[in-house]
């Protein structure tokens, strides 16, 4: 049996992104994923992206993501949030959020999710003090000072700290006992990414409409020059699965009805995916040795692109504890870790939340409520910066 600081259970971004921090900090770390890690990588843009948000790019730019990316990120600039219908113009009551309010860099950058895994396996490739085991699967036995690790091959380790980072159908969180409060939508979410005539200029709109909010965030130009954004939105799981059978042109003219004409001519680029949506928080973010990170510990809507920053954030404030622990592992530590963590995720999902139910809805007096509500929080600068800042990771 082999001994190691840290194991960490999964090596998607979050995960994979916290060993690389240990690692360089000099823990030994063992990780294991139960996929191999060059079919992550998808050598064609395949529509998908994720949301970085300014909080959130320390772990990247500490681990050498940041610099490894193989594709440019594109920054977020300014956030238009407005209200309206499919197929007629937004309300001209709406909420704009501008970077320049609150300093010099932007809100965040949208990445594509294939340059963020290519990052990710190249740095692993290069890591110190790191052993990867993909693809394996691992049983996991703890006590009360230390955690042993059994890969199907038999190859044992023995850790001081297990990190669950295996995402919302979590099995070390099952094993562990730890409750788990779900919330489940009526919605599934359809990403996808579109070509526009006009540059999108770093504008991100979050528009409001009756079946789900719709995201359109911007992307960096494809090597021809085309105008790219990222395309994310919810809809009934009946509109969805609609969605999902028509073919290229229909799909594209249902998109077009949802953005309005603002960036000139759609064409669909790269694939088409569809998920069912749902939230989820565990009562306790540790038990004996386990910690748990990301998706393992909340989920929320992705209303707001927060869902992978939180799972940044809680990688990125574990390490700092470990970083000035002899012991990562003790119930101290773990408490600790909770304390500093579980407030901003249980605020984000409470949050996102409140805003699909407040905004789902067709109902004439919520619409013009809400609609008012944009409209004053627009003229409010102070309030503006706190949302600013919360959405930023940098409150």
């Amino acid at each position: 049996m082999r001994d190691t600081d840290i194991a960490i259970i999964g090596a998607g971004p979050v995960g994979a992104a916290l060993a690389l921090r240990l690692a360089q900090a000099g823990r030994s770390v063992l990780l294991v994923d139960r996929a191999a890690l060059p079919p992550m990588e998808h050598p064609d843009f395949d529509g998908r992206a994720y949301a970085i948000a300014q909080g959130s790019r320390p772990l990247l730019d500490e681990t050498g993501l940041w610099d490894t990316l193989p594709f440019a990120p594109c920054p977020i600039e300014q956030i238009r949030v407005s209200d309206g219908k499919p197929g007629r113009p937004a309300s001209p009551l709406f909420l704009n959020f501008d970077h320049r309010d609150v300093g010099d860099d932007p809100f965040g950058w949208i990445v594509e999710a294939r340059s963020l895994r290519m990052a990710i396996n190249r740095r692993l490739a290069e890591a110190e003090n790191l052993i990867l085991r993909a693809p394996s699967d691992a049983s996991v036995v703890r006590s009360d000072d230390h955690a042993a690790i059994t890969l199907a091959d038999g190859e044992a380790f023995r850790a001081r700290l297990v990190v669950a980072a295996d995402g919302r159908a979590s099995q070390l969180r099952a094993e562990a006992n730890i409750p788990v409060t779900r919330f489940a939508y009526r919605q599934s979410a359809v990403v996808c990414a579109i070509a526009h005539g006009r540059p999108h200029r770093g504008v991100a709109l979050e528009h409001f409409l009756p079946g789900g909010p719709f995201a359109q965030l911007p992307m960096s130009d494809a090597e021809d020059g085309a105008h790219i954004s990222a395309i994310v939105f919810t809809d009934s799981h009946a509109a969805a699965s609609r969605l999902g059978t028509l073919d290229d042109a229909r799909f594209t003219a249902e998109v077009a009805r949802r953005l309005g004409d603002h960036l000139g001519a759609i064409r669909l680029v790269g694939r088409r995916w569809t998920y069912p949506l749902s939230a989820l928080h565990a009562h306790r973010y540790f038990a004996a040795r386990l910690a748990l990170v990301g998706d393992s510990a909340h989920g929320i809507h992705p209303i707001a692109g927060q869902g992978l920053n939180l799972g940044l954030r809680d990688a990125m404030a574990l390490a700092r504890l470990i970083d000035a622990a002899d012991d990562p592992g003790t119930p101290g530590l773990l408490a600790r870790y909770q304390r500093a963590r579980r407030p901003d995720n249980l605020l984000m999902l409470l949050a996102t939340d409140g805003l699909d139910r407040l905004f789902s809805t067709d109902l004439p007096p919520v619409r013009l409520a809400r609609d008012l509500g944009l409209a004053a929080v627009n003229r409010m600068p102070r309030l503006k910066r706190a949302f600013m800042r919360t959405a930023m990771g940098i409150s």
